[in-house]
This record gives structure tokens, C-alpha cells and sequence, in this order.
């Protein structure tokens, strides 16, 4: 089993994720397929290393020494990785396909870290999450980070982080919406086709509000941008224009006090984000490098 550091992975991320689902998406890998290499390991020793709960699992005696065991192989061959990447050095450019806010917003921030730890130069392509999904599959990029689960036999996706949606104004806000307060401001509004409006209605809907066609409108917008550079330059005198945004778009317009925000009662909305490449890239030394880099920076 120890020659098999998949299986151990897995464990691992079980554990990790309190959860076998959890650790499904995270492993890119379907739920029974976690559940057999689990049994696997526990047939291999012949010892039970989980007990699952109702509230997630929990470690017996013997998981708990398989556990530390696995770290120490976890760390030794992340070490290993990192001197294969050496000898494989291509000197190409990794290109990323990357949604709007992922692109433009999450992906900066650690961009020359990556750029350190995989000893290539980075490039990404700004886009929309189906598009970026496309030049997956045709070759044209390496990875894609996307807020949409775009279901394809020939893709891979592991959950990666949480992206929160939140509503935005010029103006003071109340912290916690009610349904009243959103009837009264006019709205810069998403595309129908939008996945953030989406997110938006059913959050509305989980609240028992209004649904958002029911909303004084005064545009509708598809770029992120324009969005908050209108709500940004709105009147200050009249009723407050408010629309949603990702928090990663405005958090330094939120900080500097440029901008609002609100939510939905004390809902959050979120939306995962995922990395998605192609299975025929699934034991690629890149591939595995730039997943574990980045599962790690979440």
C-alpha cells in the first residue's frame, strides 16, 4: 500500500474534509470510489481506521497512527516532486484559463509565488467560466479556475475555495437586508444567464423575498466592471443604486470606504470555485504541482 501514495491521499483528505463527499470533490474522484480505497486500506491492515458520524468522522486508535504515518510520506514526496520539477523544467509558459473575478481578482495576488514554485513563467486568459471550460478542451490552456461546474467526462474538478456574493452601494447600507429595503433601491442587474443572478434568486428565494424581477431596474449589465463603476459613480442624493458583485471585486473600494455592502438577513452567498484540467493530464508532475499549490493557499 505504501508504494500506492493515491490510496493515502485519499485517507488523508477524508480526514482532512471530516467527510468522504468533502473529500470527493476535493480529489476529483466520484464518492464511491473514495469509499473503496478507504476499505482498500482497511482490508489491507485488517483494522478499521475511521468510525463515520452522523456529523462527519472520527479517527480510531489505528487511524490516528495511520495518519501520522501518511503526513510523513505526504511531506517526503512533496519533496520528491519538487526536485522532479527540476529535472523536468520545460521553461514554457502554464497557462491558466481563469473566470472574470478569479482572473482578474483571486489569481494576482499569488501569481509570482506560483511563478516560483513551478520554475515556469504563468499566463492567463481572462474569460467566462463555459469558455475557459472550451480551451480546456481544446488544448489551448493548462488548467481552468471557474465558478461553474461545467459537467464533462474529460475534465477533472476539485473544489478549491468559496467565492461570497454581496450587495454594493455607494451609499450606507444596512448590514442585514430586509425585503423591503431591496424593493426600494434601483438596481443594476445582472444578465438573466448570469450565475450570479442565479446565486442572487435562490438566496432570495431561501429568504422568502421578493424575487428579483420585482425590483426597480434601471439597467441590465453582463461585465462585473461596468457594474461596480456604475453603482461606484451613482448619485449620492437620490435613492441608493445598488447591485451584487463578488466581495473579491470591491474589497478594496469596500475597504477604503468607496463602497457598501449588505446581505441578504445573515445569509451568505457563496459559490464554490473549482480547478478543472483534463483527465489525460491527471498524473501530470505540472498538474499536480499547481492543484497542490494552489488547494494550499485557499
Amino acid at each position: 500500500m505504501l508504494t500506492d501514495f493515491a490510496k493515502l491521499e485519499t485517507f488523508l483528505t477524508v480526514v482532512r474534509e471530516k467527510s468522504f463527499s468533502k473529500a470527493s470533490a476535493k480529489l476529483g474522484i466520484s464518492q464511491p470510489a473514495v469509499t473503496q480505497q478507504m476499505k482498500f486500506i482497511e482490508d489491507y491492515l485488517d483494522v478499521q481506521v475511521v468510525d463515520r458520524k452522523k456529523n462527519g468522522i472520527r479517527l480510531t486508535k489505528e487511524g490516528q497512527m495511520l495518519y501520522s504515518i501518511a503526513i510523513k510520506i505526504e511531506k517526503c514526496v512533496a519533496n520528491g516532486e519538487k526536485e522532479l520539477l527540476k529535472i523536468m523544467n520545460k521553461d514554457v509558459t502554464f497557462v491558466f484559463g481563469a473566470s472574470f473575478i478569479i482572473g482578474n481578482y483571486i489569481l494576482p495576488r499569488f501569481l509570482n509565488n506560483l511563478k516560483e514554485n513551478i520554475n515556469n513563467e504563468v499566463s492567463i486568459n481572462v474569460s467566462v467560466s463555459h469558455e475557459a471550460i472550451e480551451d480546456l478542451l481544446d488544448k489551448k490552456i493548462d488548467m481552468a479556475l471557474v465558478e461553474n461546474y461545467v459537467s464533462n467526462d474529460d475534465i477533472i474538478y476539485r473544489e478549491w475555495m468559496e467565492d461570497e456574493i454581496v450587495i454594493f452601494s455607494n451609499q450606507q447600507l444596512p448590514a442585514r437586508a430586509k425585503a423591503e429595503d431591496l424593493l426600494s433601491y434601483k438596481w443594476v442587474c445582472r444578465n438573466p444567464e448570469s450565475n450570479t443572478r442565479a446565486i442572487f434568486k435562490e438566496n432570495l428565494d431561501k429568504a422568502n423575498f421578493p424575487d428579483c424581477d420585482t425590483f426597480d431596474v434601471t439597467s441590465e449589465v453582463t461585465s462585473a466592471t461596468t457594474i461596480v463603476q456604475t453603482v461606484l459613480h451613482s448619485d449620492k442624493s437620490l435613492t441608493p443604486t445598488v447591485s451584487i458583485v463578488s466581495r473579491n471585486a470591491i474589497e478594496s473600494l469596500l475597504k477604503s470606504g468607496a463602497l457598501y455592502e449588505s446581505r441578504i438577513n445573515n445569509q451568505k452567498m457563496v459559490r464554490k470555485l473549482y480547478i478543472a484540467y483534463r483527465k489525460d493530464r491527471k498524473h501530470d508532475a505540472f498538474i499536480d504541482n499547481v492543484v497542490d499549490y494552489l488547494l494550499k493557499i485557499k
